[in-house]
């Protein structure tokens, strides 16, 4: 054997000894394309656009349509087999070369709040098909299979990623919604078929993982600098609708000592809310968001007065105990009040912890691309902690400009929304070979 063999052998024969350093995969220098994911954020933003700047492009409307109708395309053009599931989901799918491997996930949702923002939902769809773009482009071979996933009307619920698990009730199928229109028909509307839910669902262990970008929708990291959030849970949500009763009567000729006030007594109740969540240590939050007063006339004392009451947490145990608080305090409110309560619980989103290992494969994918991260709860709500029932689930943040979200001034960098796709990219990479 010539010398100059000998000394490759001796290098190839040192590189797979214990310690040493190995050549990076070919894939670890793969980038998505930042540019194509702007122009596709400009382009959904149509649907559903307002005059202040940004959607309305609540689930199962018409606006809503048309931009899953838009988006189709897309998933045909990353390679994607795709379908509308029994739940109106989204689903495209990339098959892998080992049969015995179960699925890698990874999405979100393009529906919005009354006059939301273009980011909230749509970087992590449109991210999630550009990484499948890209791994197309490559001509990557996937050991797993692949699935994209648009989860259908999440901000009214979690109804797509619910209806996968087999968590939507036929109760819940057949009763209206506030706008009347029962949520069968809204799920046939989008292409779902609510007859077939009933049969289906993805039961634990079924899935290999998912994970899902988003903005961040406050403040932390564009406040700090930050290029990366690496989400360690979602925070649980308890929730009541609330309907107090007094007896409306004559603003003028009532003494005050004989009122039995709904309004002061729900003020009283909102300040309590506020004062009980704060008194504990901790993350937690607590929102009255909808009031309404009946009949909400100046010269009449209120008699009924309807409002939300909710709370959020990532430990549960908490939410449990912070919500028994409020509702002794109410109880004690009403009875100085001289007013009656019906506080009806809605239904409990249960918080969800991000899988050790997804969380750290995430940080390993953005400190090879430079990136400075943090570690963070999500006090959102995502289809992530549905999913976290059924596998490993992790989720990557990326900065909202000002801590906006669910606003028209919504807004996420383009830089910072391909940060975050190129760690999505590498993430699902890491994990595809693990």
């Amino acid at each position: 054997m010539k010398r100059r063999d000998l000394v490759k052998a001796g290098l190839a024969s040192m590189a797979m000894m214990p310690g040493r350093v190995r050549q990076a995969p070919e894939w670890s220098g793969w980038r998505v394309t930042g540019d194509r994911v702007t122009g596709w954020l400009k382009e959904l933003s149509q649907f559903g656009a307002n005059p202040e700047g940004g959607v309305s492009r609540v689930g199962f409307s018409d606006a809503d349509v048309a931009g899953r109708a838009w988006i189709q395309p897309l998933f045909r053009q990353a390679g994607l087999e795709t379908a509308i599931d029994p739940a109106g989901n989204i689903i495209g799918k990339r098959a892998g070369s080992d049969p015995s491997l179960k699925p890698l996930l990874f999405g979100s949702h393009i529906d919005s709040v009354l006059h939301g923002g273009n980011y909230d939902g749509d970087v992590g769809t449109l991210g999630a098909l550009e990484v499948a773009l890209t791994l197309s482009e490559h001509r990557y071979r996937n050991r797993h299979p692949l699935w994209v996933t648009l989860w259908c009307d999440e901000e009214n619920g979690l109804t797509g990623s619910r209806g996968f698990l087999g968590h939507v009730s036929v109760k819940e199928l057949g009763a209206p919604g506030r706008d009347g229109v029962p949520l069968a028909d809204k799920i046939r509307k989008i292409g779902g078929d609510p007859t077939a839910m009933a049969g289906y669902r993805y039961e634990q262990g079924s899935i290999a993982g998912y994970v899902e970008l988003h903005i961040e929708q406050g403040g932390i990291l564009d406040r700090t600098g930050v290029k990366i959030g690496v989400v360690e849970g979602i925070v649980g949500i308890k929730s009541w609708d609330v309907t107090i009763t007094g007896f409306a009567n004559h603003a003028g000729t009532t003494p005050m000592a004989e009122r039995k006030n709904a309004l002061l007594a729900a003020s009283e109740l909102v300040l309590a809310v506020d004062r009980i969540v704060k008194r504990h240590p901790g993350r937690q939050v607590g929102t009255v968001g909808r009031l309404q007063v009946l009949p909400g006339a100046q010269n009449v004392i209120p008699g009924e007065v309807t409002l939300s009451i909710e709370i959020r947490d990532l430990a549960m145990p908490k939410l449990e105990a912070l919500g028994q608080e409020i509702l002794v305090a109410g109880e004690a409110i009403m009875r100085r009040q001289g007013t009656s309560w019906v506080a009806t619980p809605r239904t409990t989103n249960v918080a969800a912890l991000a899988d050790p290992a997804v969380r750290g494969t995430i940080g390993e994918a953005a400190q090879a691309l430079g990136l400075s991260t943090r570690s963070m709860p999500s006090g959102a709500g995502h289809d992530a902690q549905d999913l976290a029932a059924i596998g490993p689930m992790g989720m990557i943040f990326v900065p909202s400009v000002g801590g906006i979200s669910h606003a028209p001034k919504e807004f996420t960098r383009p830089e910072d929304v391909t940060n975050g796709i190129n760690v999505l990219l590498q993430t699902i990479l890491r994990l595809d070979q693990k």
